[in-house]
Formats: C-alpha cells, sequence, structure tokens
C-alpha cells in the first residue's frame, strides 16, 4: 500500500471545498460549435482564433464556482485588467455541490470554457483520463516557469510526465471560533496545541440552548474530509491505505458527539442543505473544522454585513497525541485549459499571470493564500484589515506538516465515490463503523488491484 506524501513547511495540496451558488459574471457559456462540425474543424478553427493580435477584444470564459460568495475572483480579474485592459473574463459559475460532474459533462460535450478551475484530485484525474485538457509543458517551458516556486505541489500532479494544471492557490484546515459563544459561555478560547480529545471536550463545554436557539460546540460539514482525514495526521496512512480500521478511532469520537447533540447529526445536515458558512455566520457553531479559505470569505461577510458573527478567530489544527501542533491537511486549487478552448493564447496568458507572482499578490490581498508566496505573504495577510488581530489567530498562519487529502492516483474518482458512499452509510446510521469500514476496503481493493 502507498503511504501518504508529506509535505513539510509548505502550503500544500489536494481539493476541498466550497458550497453551491449559481451567480455568473458576465452571463451563462454556451458551446459555440456548430451541429455537424468535426472535432479537427474545431481544433483548427480555435487555433485559429487563439491567434489574436496583441491588443484585439477578446473574451475568455472562465469555469468556476461559488463566484458570488468568494472574495478572491473579482480581486484576480480586476488585477488581471490592469495590464491587460482588451481582455474580458467571462465567469461561468457551475455551483460547488457537484462541480467536477458537472464541468466534466460540459467539457465532454464540447464546451467552449477557456480556463478550468480545477477543484479536486478525483475531478483532475477524470478530466485527465478523458482527454479533456490539454498539456501544458511545452507552454511551461517556453515561458520559462519555475515550478518549483509552488513548492513540489505540482510534482504531486504530474501524470505520466506531463502537468494539465497550475496551482494559484493554497488551503491548510485550521479551527474557525466564534469569541462571542466562548465569552457567553466564560469558556477559554481555542489553543494552537489540541489534541482531539481536547478539541471534543472544548465543544462539549459550548453547547446550549433546544430548538432553533441550539447552539452546537463544533460543526462537521457532510464532506468526508471533515471526518475521515482527522485519521491521516500521524502520518502513517493515505485514503488509499485499506483496510481502513485506522479510522475506526476517528468516526467514534465524532459519531459519540453526534449521538449527544455536540454537532448536528449528518442527517439533520444533509436533508436541511446545512452550509457551515451559514451556520457560522448566523451564530449557530461555536468551532468548525475548515479550510483556510474560509478566512477571506468571512473577512469580506463583516465588511459586507453578511454575518452576525464579528469576532471570530483561527486556531491551528486538532492533531493526533504525541504530533507536533501545526499538523494538518492542504490542498491546492489550479487552473488548466480546455481542449476545445476558443482563445487558447489568451488563456494561457491569463493562467500563466493567475498563477504567477502578480496573480498571488491580488489573491493575497484578499486574505486568500496563493499557491505561490514570499515571507512576507503571511504576515500581510495577518495585517490585512479584518483579519482576527489575536496572537493565536497569526500564529495559526504557521504551519508544520501537511498532509494531502487525496495523493493523485489515477483512479482518484472511483476511490472517493466509494469513501464518499460508505461515510454517508456510517455517518446516517445505516452501517455500523465496522461494516462501512470493511465494506469502503473491499471496494477499493477491487479499484486499485490491478492498478
Amino acid at each position: 500500500m502507498k503511504k501518504g506524501l508529506a509535505l513539510a513547511t509548505a502550503f500544500l495540496l489536494g481539493f476541498t471545498a466550497v458550497a453551491c451558488n449559481n451567480g455568473t459574471s458576465g452571463g451563462t457559456s454556451q458551446n459555440s460549435s456548430e451541429p455537424g462540425q468535426s472535432q479537427s474543424e474545431r481544433q483548427t478553427e480555435n487555433e485559429s482564433q487563439s491567434e489574436a493580435p496583441s491588443g484585439e477584444e477578446i473574451t475568455i470564459k472562465w469555469a468556476l464556482w461559488d463566484y458570488e460568495q468568494t472574495a478572491y475572483y473579482d480581486a484576480i480579474i480586476e488585477g488581471y485588467k490592469k495590464v491587460n485592459p482588451n481582455v474580458t473574463i467571462e465567469t461561468i459559475d457551475l455551483g460547488s455541490s457537484d462541480y467536477s460532474n458537472m464541468l466534466q459533462t460540459q467539457l465532454a460535450g464540447g464546451s467552449d470554457f477557456d480556463v478550468v478551475t480545477i477543484k479536486e484530485i478525483p475531478g483532475y484525474a477524470n478530466l485527465v483520463a478523458q482527454g479533456l485538457l490539454d498539456p501544458l509543458d511545452d507552454f511551461i517551458a517556453e515561458e520559462e516557469i519555475d515550478t518549483s516556486l509552488y513548492g513540489g505541489t505540482t510534482e504531486q500532479v504530474t501524470v505520466d510526465n506531463h502537468l494539465y494544471m497550475l496551482p494559484f492557490r493554497s488551503d491548510f484546515w485550521v479551527i474557525y471560533f466564534n469569541k462571542a459563544i466562548f465569552d457567553e459561555m466564560n469558556v477559554p478560547y481555542p489553543t494552537n496545541d489540541m489534541t482531539m480529545e481536547d478539541y471534543d471536550a472544548l465543544a462539549r463545554k459550548l453547547v446550549h440552548g433546544e430548538g432553533n436557539e441550539k447552539v452546537y460546540g463544533a460543526h462537521y460539514h457532510t464532506w468526508r474530509s471533515t471526518v475521515q482525514l482527522f485519521s491521516v495526521l500521524d502520518g502513517k496512512h493515505s485514503v488509499y491505505d485499506y483496510p481502513y480500521d485506522w479510522m475506526k478511532d476517528t468516526y467514534e469520537l465524532i459519531l459519540k458527539e453526534q449521538e449527544d447533540g455536540v454537532v448536528m447529526d449528518y442527517a439533520t445536515a444533509v436533508s436541511t442543505s446545512a452550509h457551515y458558512r451559514d451556520l457560522f455566520y448566523n451564530g449557530k457553531i461555536a468551532m468548525m473544522n475548515m479550510g483556510s479559505w474560509q478566512i477571506g470569505s468571512n473577512i469580506k461577510a463583516v465588511k459586507d454585513g453578511e454575518t452576525d458573527v464579528k469576532d471570530w478567530g483561527i486556531v491551528k489544527y486538532p492533531h493526533p497525541a504525541g504530533v507536533e501542533p501545526g499538523t494538518t491537511l492542504g490542498s491546492i486549487t489550479g487552473l488548466a485549459l480546455n481542449k476545445n478552448a476558443t482563445n487558447k493564447a489568451a488563456a494561457l496568458d491569463f493562467i500563466k499571470w493567475v498563477t504567477g507572482e502578480e496573480g498571488a499578490k491580488e489573491i493575497a490581498k484578499t486574505g486568500t493564500i496563493p499557491a505561490i508566496h514570499t515571507e512576507t505573504v503571511m504576515e500581510e495577510i495577518a495585517a490585512m484589515d479584518g483579519f482576527p488581530q489575536d496572537q493565536n489567530s497569526k500564529d495559526a498562519l504557521s504551519t508544520k506538516q501537511i498532509y494531502l487529502d487525496m495523493p493523485f492516483n489515477i483512479k482518484a474518482g472511483e476511490v472517493e465515490i466509494v469513501m464518499n458512499e460508505e461515510h454517508t452509510e456510517i455517518m446516517s446510521g445505516t452501517k455500523t463503523i465496522e461494516q462501512g469500514l470493511a465494506d469502503m476496503s473491499s471496494r477499493v481493493e477491487q479499484i486499485l488491484k490491478d492498478e
């Protein structure tokens, strides 16, 4: 079995997620191919259109998710247009809940998106396997792009010596907390050195109220990653390491919290489509484990008056006993070139800018951690207006060890489906922990045995 890949002292990869939203900027993309037009004819036409003269008005179609709720999209677009005023960026929001499947369906159908956002490893693996993305190797060589600036992450998403995406965002997981709830319950704020048992005990002190007035001590969103991946932080396993009995202790702890009403039960979260962001903004949860992408969203929500939580903070992720504080999970978000892109040259220029140092500066201004960061980026984020000014929150931006939530595997998509299905069975009580993990193990073994 493959063991989990750890990248130390850097902000790493995987691809975790945010919630569904269907807003767009500039309208919705339509397939521009004529009925009956062959693939070769479309390719010739695309290549011709890609060579537009400098200064000519060009529109780049960018597929993404959660446009309205994400702080950095506008910052990227505005920053790019300052140096390329002739280029219009049309965003097509495919929503978050089923983004990867929606994107795959659109691209397989010949969509004329130019730039596509890569959200997660399974989705990336599927797009590569189906030949829906153009490799970027020649472009990277021609433009002399230094991939070492990404802290080793591009090596982790290279497929058969080809790279099909470049990262622009690098996230790691922290704990967000509502200071007002802690103050109300007279409970000390969380620290930057908590085990899972410490986190559990703290959450139990914070839960209070009944019915619509209930406030939960913590919250685990419905993604399997919010539960399962506490188990990889000891550095001994990755999600491909069946049998999965090593996840049992984590499931037992969190299901006990669910049983005791410390956290919202999984079935309720699913049936009500409860979004972690809304629960936190409405003051319904004291703490939540989530990626650093939420920092920028929190800052924006406070400024825009979209949250009741004005005083919040972050601390480092809970870790297993004996593991160094600052050990956490990481992810990157990348940009790729659609095989059927209409404006390939312009799209590649956009990808280069966004994933480069200039794009990184614009992303960091929103409180979001870019894939490329200088020594001062974290200090800039911590000093920005709206970032919590307590020392623990500032210190939480420093990590020691970051593990991939899902290392690349060409069968990652198949494995992800199984793990999601069995996670649902366990969390909803349809299967016992033992049975769910046993079924997960046998099904993943079947997928990977011919690898």
